[in-house]
């Protein structure tokens, strides 16, 4: 339905509240005074026919729908600029976007990265979710994830961006204490097990192999006490290159058969967003610069 009577002066103060969380920040943004800018929000509100904050004693917040304005808003004050300089300008990106993946691949390879993000964009914020097994797309619980796991259901478009290889390790101090060097026995060696309730895991399954009933020397429910288990010499573990190699784990094997595709996936609703390519440009990167990190063992 066409809104009638839109006053495009209101789209400043619009973004100057969100901004700046209250009406007296907007206000002093602006250099005009509260009952104006309270006035300009409510018919703005009126004019769209829906709340687009949320009013409470500690400030403003964005409603659902306003959040959904705000890319729109950022324009329509970039075009403006433009109008007037007579040049041509390209928005600032800006908002939240909500990243889903997996722990490993945030705290080793996102996360040390993630200044270049913030320096080419300042205003952009990212969410990162590392517990992926609550965390839906489909019912957008993220705008965009790094998984190893391909979705078969929902509207979502997917690129495959690279590989996570895997390895079965083992600390110094396990080599050096045990017969036969470097040699894997699958029949004498202690292995680091998962907890029933992640069998599924493509590590677990070849350590479920590696056993053959065999009791493990160790049961855990995460890859961070896989990896100190195995750095204490508890052991050997199956364990991606990425989170090995730090710590100076010995690959005994680097062919298990078990390496696992990336999926850069994005919903697809939100492709056109300008947050939401940036993150995924800044993904890309990231893993094809790490490519031979995240596939490969170390040599000595």
């Amino acid at each position: 339905m066409e809104r009638q009577g839109l006053i495009w002066d209101d789209v400043p103060v619009f973004l100057a509240v969100a901004r700046s969380g209250s009406i007296s920040g907007a206000a002093s943004m602006l250099s005009i005074g509260l009952a104006t800018v309270s006035r300009r929000i409510e018919r703005l509100e009126a004019r769209l026919g829906r709340p687009l904050f949320l009013r409470h004693h500690t400030g403003y917040r964005l409603t659902e729908d306003g959040t959904a304005l705000i890319e729109r808003a950022e324009e329509m004050e970039a075009a403006a600029r433009a109008f007037g300089s007579g040049l041509p300008e390209e928005p600032e990106v800006s908002g939240t976007v909500r990243l889903a993946t997996a722990e490993n691949l945030a705290t080793a390879l996102i996360l040390p990265a993630l200044p270049r993000l913030r320096r080419a964009h300042p205003r952009l914020t990212l969410e990162i979710a590392t517990d992926i097994a609550t965390v839906n797309l489909h019912r957008r619980d993220a705008d965009i994830a790094l998984r190893m796991v391909k979705p078969e259901r929902g509207h979502v478009s997917l690129q495959r961006v690279g590989t996570l290889g895997y390895g079965l390790y083992a600390a110094q101090s396990y080599v050096e204490r045990r017969a036969g060097g470097p040699e894997v026995d699958l029949e004498r060696d202690d292995f680091i097990a998962w907890a029933e309730g992640y069998g599924h895991l493509p590590a677990a399954q070849w350590i479920d192999r590696a056993l053959r009933g065999r009791s493990p020397a160790v049961i855990t429910t995460s890859l961070a006490a896989q990896a100190a288990g195995c750095a204490s010499g508890l052991g050997l573990a199956v364990l991606p290159h990425l989170v090995a190699q730090p710590r100076e784990l010995i690959c005994l094997e680097s062919d298990l058969g078990i390496d696992q595709p990336i999926w850069l996936v994005t919903q697809t609703d939100l492709a056109s967003s300008r947050r939401v390519q940036a993150v995924g440009t800044f993904l890309r990167e990231v893993v094809s610069e790490n490519r031979v990190f995240l596939c490969l063992p170390s040599i000595a």
